[in-house]
């Protein structure tokens, strides 16, 4: 038994209660007369012919599919196995009371469709392309309804409903949808809502081909390429089918001579700035072509010997870890020179730090030269003479000595100072 519906009659204080039953065609119905308040009245159950099934517990009618379930009173239940479309209809409970009572229950009879056909237009679809897939339930009663999911993605078909025999129904649903390369793998499935099944579904994967997918990855080297370098770039590409034909060119230019091309491999020796330009790996199937690009900037050879000044400078980082030249005061004009090792260990003799020693001299040398520059910039050599005093009034130079202050007169009592 599917389901039931109660209906109740009401009269002079009795009540006669019945159901409505939907049955799956093949299982079991169960009919229910029930009686409240009961004064000993017959209770019997008629087919929609109006056929007495039972009366009472007595079964009047040939039909062994019916069978009693319980008897009593106030209650006459009753079973029809093997339920077929022929047996749908109302059913009557009648009550002999004065007047006599009636309910009715009908009975359905739920046919089931059967087993989905899901079909499509093309077994493999191309990405781009719109295909058509078509799912069918047969037979079913009442008619089927249809729903359609890719993946998890709820998707909207077109249903066409053909009515059969005995009210039955044949359901056809067409989905239309474009598919990308991400589709290829994904099920779509068809799935069948019908009041006597659960989960009836069908599923099929779908198949698409798509171009390739192209990747240029570099082998060698792998920092920066430089002159006089190789360079090796392998060509990485997938599809469905997979790429029959993988070409390298270079864009706008020849390619160089002394290229390699092996398969999917580049390989390129002695690289020089004339190779400088775009590379592309092209990949083709069935469906389409696909490339990918590599730009060549070849970058000039790395310096590998120093010059000399930061030479000297380097080696002999390793031996010194100060070194100071300073004047201490403009008047005490004296040079400040310090040098120390960073770790105060003794210094092993060698180029390195006999290349030190010069720059420490050249270094002193230097600002010696600068200390004395800005002495002798600051305090010029000067003569003072006490010449007579007086001197400028005199008429002649005799006068002149004649006048002079402490009457001077004798140059070996001139002092003359140097500072």
């Amino acid at each position: 038994m599917h389901g039931e519906r109660s209906r109740d009659v009401s009269a002079q204080g009795q009540n006669l209660v019945t159901n409505n039953v939907s049955v799956v065609e093949g299982e079991t119905a169960i009919i229910s007369c029930r009686v409240k308040n009961n004064d000993d009245s017959v209770i019997q159950l008629l087919n929609p012919n109006r056929q007495t099934i039972y009366f009472r517990d007595v079964r009047p009618l040939k039909d062994s599919r019916f069978q009693l379930v319980n008897f009593s009173d106030n209650e006459l239940l009753v079973s029809l196995s093997n339920v077929s479309l022929s047996d749908e209809g109302r059913y009557v409970c009648q009550l002999y009371t004065d007047p006599p009572q009636e309910a009715y229950a009908d009975i359905t009879v739920l046919v089931p469709p059967g087993n989905p056909i899901l079909e499509s237009r093309e077994e493999i679809v191309s990405e781009g392309n719109e295909t058509e897939i078509t799912c069918t339930a047969m037979g079913s009663k009442p008619a089927s309804t249809i729903k359609w999911m890719k993946g998890d993605q709820p998707l909207q078909g077109e249903a066409t409903v053909e009515e059969l025999y005995d009210r039955m129904f044949t359901v056809t649903s067409r989905l239309r949808l474009t598919v990308s390369k991400e589709d290829d793998g994904v099920a779509v499935i068809c799935i069948i809502d019908h009041p006597a099944v659960k989960d009836f579904q069908a599923q099929k994967y779908l198949e698409v081909q798509y171009k390739p997918e192209v990747q240029i990855v570099v082998e060698f080297p792998e920092g920066l390429t430089r002159e006089g370098e190789n360079l090796e770039l392998t060509c990485k590409a997938k599809g469905k089918p997979q790429p029959h034909q993988i070409n390298w060119l270079k864009v706008d230019d020849d390619f160089p001579s002394h290229a390699v091309i092996t398969g999917s491999d580049l390989f390129i020796e002695n690289l020089n700035k004339s190779y400088n330009g775009t590379y592309r790996c092209v990949a083709s199937n069935l469906v389409g072509e696909a490339y990918d690009d590599y730009i060549l900037y070849v970058y000039d050879v790395l310096t590998t010997t120093p010059p000399p000044t930061n030479t000297t400078i380097s080696a002999f980082q390793g031996t010194v870890s100060h070194l100071s030249c300073r004047v201490l005061t403009p008047s005490h004009p004296f040079l400040h020179f310090s040098y120390s090792r960073a770790d105060g260990a003794p210094q092993k003799i060698d180029h390195a730090v006999i290349g030190g020693i010069v720059a420490v001299v050249v270094f002193a040398m230097l600002c010696l030269l600068i200390v004395l520059g800005r002495y002798f910039a600051r305090h010029k050599g000067t003569y003072f003479t006490h010449e007579a005093k007086g001197a400028d009034d005199a008429a002649d130079a005799d006068t002149a000595i004649i006048n002079a202050e402490g009457g001077h007169n004798n140059s070996d009592d001139k002092k003359e100072y140097y500072i």
